[in-house]
This record gives C-alpha cells, sequence and structure tokens, in this order.
C-alpha cells in the first residue's frame, strides 16, 4: 500500500535481506505432506507491494484473480478426497473479492486492520483412480462458491523506511466438498495461518523489497479423517517504481519457497511418507496511483514453480487490484 516516503537506511542490511531471501528461494528443501499436494496455502498471496499491510485509515477494496495449471508425475500416487490417483493434472481460476477496513486507533503501536476474502472457484481435475480391480481415467469439474480467508488480525509498524507486518489468517471451509470427487469447490477442513513480513521503501530512489513468512496450521479433514502437515512458506518480492504520468510503474521479480515440517497423519489407507515441496520465481509488474487521500493499484504477476516434489507442478498468474480510501 502507499505510505508516507521513508529517510535513506543502511544498505547493507538491504543488500543482506535481500540476499538471504533470493538464495531462499532457490534453494531445493526436503519437507512433508499435504492432502492432494494442494493446501490453503498458494504462492504469491502475499508477497509483493500490493500486499503489504495499509497504514492509511480507511477501506480497501482487494479483488484478486488467481489461475493455476499443473500437473503430477503419471508415477506419483495422490491421496486425494478420500481415493488414491495418479497422473492428475489441475487447472484452477479463482476470484477473491476481499474488503477490508483500518482503524484509526493505533494497537500496540500498529495500524490495525480486519478483513475477510470470500472466492469463487472453477476447478479442473483429471487423472487415473486406482483400485484393486481397475485403474479407471476421469474427470471432474466443479464451480461455485469456494473457502473464505478471514483476517482477524493484520497490523503494520513503521520506521522510516522500513515496515513491520503481521497477519493472523483464519481459512474457513465454506466452499463443498465431497468424498471420491477429485476436484471440490473446497478443502473441508479448518486453518490458520500467522504470518510475519519485513518491507523497504526507499520512495526518493524508487526501491522496493519484502519477505513474507509464516506456518499453515492445517485441522483435520473429517471426512477422509486426514491431517496435513504443518507447510512453513516464505514469500519475496523486489520491485523498481518509475514515473509514469500521475502514477508509477512498478517493475520486478517475486519468488516463493514452500516445505511442510510435519508428517501427514492419516488411517492407514493412504500413500505413506508422501512429502511434498515447491519454489518458484517470475516476473511482477504493476501501476499505482495516488490520488489525494484515495489511493488505486493494479498488479500482474507470473510464478512458474521451478522445483517441486509430491505436488503438481505448473504454475500461478496473479491479477490483483487495491482501492484506497478513507
Amino acid at each position: 500500500m502507499i505510505r508516507r516516503p521513508p529517510s535513506q537506511n543502511s544498505q547493507l542490511y538491504i543488500a543482506f535481506t535481500l540476499c538471504f531471501a533470493v538464495s531462499s528461494l532457490l534453494l531445493p528443501i526436503r519437507s512433508s505432506a499435504t492432502e492432494g499436494g494442494i493446501g490453503y496455502y498458494v504462492p504469491g498471496t502475499m508477497a509483493t507491494l500490493i500486499d503489504r499491510a495499509p497504514v492509511q485509515t480507511g477501506w480497501v477494496f482487494k479483488p484478486q484473480y488467481m489461475h493455476y495449471s499443473g500437473d503430477f508425475s503419471a508415477s506419483a500416487d495422490t491421496p486425494i478426497a478420500g481415493l488414491v490417483a495418479a497422473g492428475i493434472d489441475v487447472k484452477i481460476d479463482a476470484v477473491a473479492p476481499g474488503l477490508l477496513y483500518t482503524f484509526e486507533k493505533d494497537v500496540l503501536g500498529a495500524k490495525y486492520t480486519v478483513g475477510a476474502f470470500p472466492s469463487w472457484v472453477d476447478v479442473t481435475v483429471t487423472g487415473t483412480i486406482e483400485s484393486n480391480i481397475a485403474n479407471i481415467s476421469r474427470r471432474d469439474s466443479v464451480s461455485g462458491l469456494g473457502d473464505t480467508t478471514l483476517i482477524p488480525a493484520l497490523m503494520a509498524w513503521q520506521e522510516d523506511c522500513w515496515q513491520y507486518n503481521f497477519m493472523f489468517a483464519v481459512h474457513a471451509p465454506t466452499g463443498d466438498y465431497e468424498v471420491g470427487r477429485l476436484a471440490n469447490e473446497g478443502l473441508n477442513y479448518w486453518a490458520v495461518n500467522p504470518v510475519v513480513g519485513l518491507a523497504y521503501s526507499n520512495q526518493p530512489a524508487g526501491f522496493n523489497a519484502s519477505v513474507f513468512t509464516g506456518v499453515m496450521f492445517n485441522d483435520e479433514n473429517s471426512d477422509t479423517d486426514y491431517r496435513s502437515g504443518r507447510t512453513f512458506h516464505l514469500d519475496a518480492s523486489i520491485q523498481q517504481m518509475i514515473k509514469a504520468g500521475a502514477g508509477f510503474v512498478t517493475l520486478g521479480l517475486n519468488g516463493f519457497w514452500s516445505q511442510q515440517f510435519s508428517p501427514d497423519r492419516n488411517p492407514g489407507r493412504f500413500v505413506d511418507e508422501f512429502k511434498m515441496r515447491s519454489s518458484g520465481i517470475g516476473p511482477v509488474v504493476g501501476y499505482m496511483l495516488p490520488m489525494g487521500k484515495d489511493n488505486l493499484l493494479l498488479e500482474l504477476s507470473w510464478l512458474p514453480q521451478t522445483d517441486t516434489r509430491n505436488t503438481t507442478e505448473g504454475e500461478y498468474v496473479w491479477l490483483k487490484l487495491v482501492y484506497q480510501w478513507q
């Protein structure tokens, strides 16, 4: 979000922070698991300039569109919706029209925001269902209300060029779910995701950098008795602002790294030791238009996965818009 102009800070510290973020994104890591290889953590959700916590009192309307296309290796056995499938191909289109409000009174010295992101999803999954009798190819497609992300706490502290962020998100299983169906609108379990972030803005130079990291804690899917392992995730970005008319064009890179550090808990009929990891990096472009007390931001990013294990491998495309007003 747009913020007051910061003063100059230590370039050595900036370089260290960026080197750590970029090197973390590129290193292959061992990890644990998630039912179906896909969970509530979605790379690119909170990664760039447009995703920082608001520092201006008032409302924020943040509609987001995400497209994902990816597939599993045909040799990979995957637990999904009470089944074991191989050669899965996944296509997801999701729209999440978020609304947030930032209070005038600070909490613990921070600007305090609450909000919610309902979603509408279109999901198509194809794969081969494995059984003792025969393997059956199937294609399932659904469209409807997806799961909802509630944000009871989104906080921002500012100090010169730096902004420190904290978010506590609750993922509610509001989407439809059916055992034995490859494609579902929802995941059918609750999850919480505490996230901390560090952001740097040198407005005179137009340089911005952000790092967000958190842990996803998953509840049990009561219909399949499957609990996905806890996931550590890190998203980072660097962006350069360029003056363009009344606003600014932003150009940069964003990337992610995620791994699960605790094992899945399941009743034993699913694939044992199903372990997942994923990372990726790609370009991001945007436009920022200050309008007095109101602000308009638009951002498009492409995030291909470059290293995966026991999850689909593909690419994410994000289109995000923020309109901020008092």
